[in-house]
């Protein structure tokens, strides 16, 4: 019993971190550190745009080893740079870590997109 709560618990987790890759989560958060943009544009506003659009498509199609049930980090390649991205769970305020990231509620999700180094 307590196996499959935990696995509904995780697949919940799952879906809303699904939801926050492919843009449908209104409350989350994306950011992208200042190395991964510089590395995949030439500084230009327009150019940043255009890498910042490369970057969500390339994060919505990621796909994940069907165990990994919460789906919060992975990597991906744009344009031959491999890109990672990490989901955190925090509090509506985003001051504290959230009591309970299976539940929408009380969860604001902040996913980062990084290069390596930025680890």
């Amino acid at each position: 019993m307590l196996a499959t709560v935990h696995a509904s618990r995780a697949d919940a987790i799952g879906r809303l971190n699904d939801r926050c890759r492919h843009g449908l989560d209104r409350t989350a958060r994306i950011t992208v550190t200042a190395a991964c943009l510089a590395a995949l544009s030439d500084g230009s506003l327009a150019s940043r745009a255009i890498a910042q659009a490369h970057l969500l498509q390339a994060l919505r199609r990621c796909t994940f080893d069907p165990r990994d049930t919460e789906r919060n980090r992975g990597s991906f390649t744009v344009r031959d740079t491999e890109v990672h991205f990490v989901i955190d769970y925090y509090d509506a305020a985003l001051e504290w870590g959230s009591e309970d990231p299976a539940d929408a509620g009380v969860t604001t999700r902040v996913l980062t997109l990084m290069l390596r180094e930025d680890l």
